[in-house]
């Protein structure tokens, strides 16, 4: 057994560079889509999952790019692809989240991400947390 978790993550970015990031619920910032591994899945397996339930959003498998995996913390690695866009999410009204969470004051199903947008590489610093970002300005995108 790894010592490590491993969080399996996707960089949707479209032709203006920008990169697609979601809103935590509950909290002041975003991230990309992303999540641990299901027991036999493959790393590519969980970014196309993770991207399915916080986004809604499906490519088709030969469109990932694997940039490989990142220090992330102590306990937890990333491993990142890349998915360009192109033209087909000029808008993001469609996107939506499917994966919940109990709330933490009501216990009601809330979705994880509740909204969406596209970041210049210069408004990821103040959009995502540090240790995200500074993986994500490591990245050329």
């Amino acid at each position: 057994m790894s010592k490590f978790a491993v969080s399996c993550g996707t960089l949707v970015v479209n032709p203006r560079r920008e990169l697609l990031v979601c809103h935590v619920t509950d909290t002041a910032k975003w991230d990309i889509p992303k999540g641990l591994r299901d027991p036999g899945e493959t790393e590519l397996e969980a970014a196309m999952r993770e991207m399915r339930e916080e986004a809604g959003l499906v490519f088709e498998a030969g469109r990932f790019r694997d940039l490989g995996p990142f220090d992330y913390r102590r306990d937890k690695r990333l491993h990142l692809f890349l998915v360009e866009s192109g033209d087909s999410l000029d808008s993001l009204a469609h996107l939506h989240c499917s994966s919940y969470f109990p709330h933490h004051v009501t216990g009601e199903p809330t979705p994880e991400m509740d909204g969406f947008r596209w970041a210049r590489r210069d408004q990821v610093a103040a959009l995502c947390w540090p240790r995200m970002a500074g993986v994500l300005l490591r990245i050329a995108w």
